[in-house]
């Protein structure tokens, strides 16, 4: 029997109570017991799959609508409990990036406190510190103001994150005889240690490669809350090299995300910091994939030996690094993987615990009639190509 659902006939059984959901783990689980002749099984059955992540998303950020003061004020420059704010918009309107660093003068505080901490603060209902100066003008002649903030006394208070959702990711490791700090935490000299950022199966893009069941419009699990796809996320590589399963092996597509902060938690929106690498969040999304048909179920039922990651060398600092060659998710979830004859021990920097929680969060809401699925007003596009700048005259430009 071939099967076919719309997405109004799915959300129509949400909203009665009989919809039936899976986890991605969950079909996984079932097509790695029964074959894959469970894959048309769960597809005649099973009317959406929920997918999630829960891993450090810097290119995050939010945008508040502070209200306008008496007399009135245009904030050209702004601190958030002394983390930089962007002004450069309407007169009280204000973007605080996840990994803005604290301005401060106590040793240590600037770089272990930034965006980040200051957006769970304000989803965890506590008040943060507000200092601005104003462009005086004859309509806004206030120069200077300073209060206390918090997100029930602001207006708008909504994160708009450019790039979420990496589908695939690198593996780092560090061949040079000292510690580096990076991005994806501290890589320990002569291979000891590598780091890898992507849940693997687990993510949301890994199961939906290529992005059939995502587009503009999508309404995900954004830190606790509704969110939606909003656009394609910065650095967007739908055009990466992909295996015959259609995952990429290496970082590919992304996403942007927007979501209203005053409905998330605080659970799902976590400040962090890598030594001596600056702040950043950690940020709960899930993804459900509508049972449109039964190739969703097949995508679906991808496992984590089946998706690879390139072995990276940080010790080279440029932007293209020599590589060790592709591993697979399941290597890199056994603790160890070998690199030249050493065997060499593996960490995620995603919680793969936490990860599975999202989707297990979403699959309730579902089946509570809570969360209903949208239809994608448009694609995001498969043709993006990855720009990079190079030195005029170096021979390094892009072929034109």
């Amino acid at each position: 029997m071939v099967v076919q659902r719309s997405i109004p006939e799915i959300n129509a059984k949400i909203r009665q109570g009989q919809a039936q959901v899976l986890t991605v783990t969950e079909v996984k689980q079932r097509v790695a017991a029964e074959g894959v002749g469970a894959i048309a099984a769960i597809a005649a059955t099973v009317d959406v799959i929920t997918s999630g992540t829960f891993e450090p998303m810097e290119s995050t950020g939010a945008f508040l609508n502070i209200g306008h003061t008496d007399p009135p004020i245009k904030i050209r420059q702004c601190w958030l409990d002394d983390v930089p704010a962007y002004a450069g918009l309407g007169a009280v309107d204000l973007y605080l990036g996840a990994t803005m660093v604290q301005d401060s003068n106590l040793e240590g505080e600037s770089e272990e406190r930034g965006g980040g901490h200051v957006i769970e603060r304000l989803i965890a209902g506590q008040g943060v510190t507000l200092r601005a100066t104003g462009h005086v003008t004859d309509c806004y002649p206030r120069a200077a103001w300073e209060t206390t903030i918090r997100a029930e006394t602001i207006n708008q208070f909504y994160l708009f994150n450019p790039r979420n959702l990496y589908q695939n990711f690198i593996v780092g490791v560090n061949g040079s005889d000292r510690p580096l700090h990076t991005y994806l935490g501290v890589l320990q000299p002569g291979l000891g240690n590598a780091v890898y950022s992507n849940p693997g199966a687990l993510s949301p893009l890994l199961n939906d490669p290529d992005l059939t069941g995502v587009g503009i419009g999508t309404k995900i699990f954004l830190g606790g809350g509704v969110g939606y796809v909003a656009w394609e996320g910065t650095q967007h590589f739908p055009l990466q090299k992909r295996l015959p399963n259609r995952t990429p092996i290496g970082p590919a597509a992304t996403v942007a995300l927007i979501g209203d902060a005053k409905q998330m938690s605080s659970d799902w929106v976590r400040g962090c910091y890598f030594k001596h690498y600056g702040p950043s969040i950690m940020l709960g999304v899930g993804v459900p994939l509508a049972v449109l048909n039964e190739e969703v179920v097949a995508r679906c039922a991808v496992q984590d030996e089946e998706i690879v990651a390139p072995v990276m060398d940080f010790s080279i600092p440029r932007r293209v690094r020599p590589t060790f060659g592709l591993v697979s998710y399941g290597q890199l979830k056994s603790g160890r993987i070998t690199i030249e004859g050493q065997s060499v021990r593996t960490a995620p920097l995603a919680s793969l615990y936490r990860s599975q929680q999202v989707a297990d969060c979403l699959k309730a809401w579902i089946l509570a009639g809570e969360f209903t699925l949208t239809e994608a007003v448009a694609p995001l596009p498969s043709d993006r190509a990855f720009l990079s700048q190079d030195p005029v005259g170096t021979g390094m430009e892009m072929d034109r």
